[in-house]
């Protein structure tokens, strides 16, 4: 039997997973799953019954969700990528009666991404059916993309314990690199480099975690000082959505493109992650560099750690 993470079976932010679940259930699980999508025949969740509700819109967290439910035998029985057009929405029903109302059609689980910060946490208070959360804003958080972050990083480098990793670009609104941050803070001789323009640096409740949990961090302005020294750079977009604006091209501000430059200042055995999707943060050249993962390794982690998730959660003693 699984052991359960702080708030189960919800999943609402990174803090609340352990090490000690990362290592002995997480991970190992991720694996089968793998195995899984190779032999493609299951049917753990036969019968159970998913709903996704994006209050924005997404390509990769959505489908990943839904290929996972798929891939192991379950049904998506309602997805919505605008759910804040709904008729109910638009005629002024709350939230917390949306949820409510979802419930009484018996979902065995509730994928949700909210327009703000408190949207998954205040859905898990009146669902009786477990809530993931698959990102919230002002600024929030993304804890199934740290955890797919996370084996991305573990598969590649075979640990977590005494990596850098640079982060790099809007710091300040992007929920991904928050996640990753909390999660790194459960492993020993971790540092990270936050890489960003000042108005754009990374929010003092995470890295006031970080200093809780001794966890080292640096914060700078040029991404190639950094490259030659770390394990991995995690490249963010800027979050026009948010209304952040970042001329990368503006070299007054600093350096937050990864390109050749950089990728030739990296060690041989370092990795290049994006959450994606990609604008001009990366440039296309930097593709097909074997250190690249953010349109390979990166994306498919995304489907095994969801898959790993739906099955912890929905079917522990499997």
């Amino acid at each position: 039997m699984s052991a359960h993470f702080d708030g189960w079976p919800h999943v609402i932010e990174a803090q609340q997973f352990s090490r000690q679940w990362i290592e002995t259930e997480f991970l190992p699980t991720v694996n089968d799953m793998r195995h899984i999508v190779e032999v493609r025949e299951c049917s753990i969740l036969k019968g159970q019954k998913m709903v996704v509700l994006f209050y924005q819109p997404s390509t990769r967290t959505r489908m990943s969700f839904e290929m996972a439910m798929a891939f192991l035998g379950g049904t998506v029985a309602f997805s919505s990528e605008n759910a804040g057009e709904f008729s109910s929405a638009r005629k002024g029903e709350t939230f917390f009666d949306t949820v409510k109302v979802i419930n009484c059609y018996y979902p065995d689980v509730i994928v949700i991404r909210y327009n703000r910060q408190i949207g998954a946490k205040f859905a898990a208070e009146v669902s009786g059916a477990p809530i993931i959360n698959a990102g919230d804003r002002e600024p929030g958080q993304h804890p199934t993309q740290s955890l797919l972050d996370l084996n991305t990083i573990f598969q590649r480098r075979g640990e977590i314990d005494g990596l850098r990793i640079a982060m790099v670009g809007d710091l300040k609104n992007g929920r991904t690199v928050r996640s990753l941050s909390y999660l790194l803070g459960k492993f020993d001789g971790v540092q990270i480099d936050y890489v960003s323009p000042t108005d754009s640096q990374m929010g003092d409740d995470v890295k006031d975690y970080l200093k809780r949990h001794n966890v080292l961090f640096r914060e700078s302005r040029d991404l190639r000082e950094v490259a030659p020294f770390v394990d991995a750079i995690y490249q963010t977009r800027t979050q026009t959505e948010c209304g952040a604006s970042l001329d990368r091209n503006d070299r007054s501000l600093g350096y937050y493109i990864v390109d050749r430059t950089v990728v030739d200042l990296m060690k041989n055995n370092a990795i290049i992650m994006h959450p994606l999707p990609r604008v001009d943060e990366i440039t296309t050249d930097v593709d097909d560099d074997p250190r690249s993962v953010y349109l390979t390794d990166q994306v498919k982690s995304g489907l095994f750690t969801r898959m790993a998730l739906l099955k912890m959660i929905l079917a522990p003693d499997v």
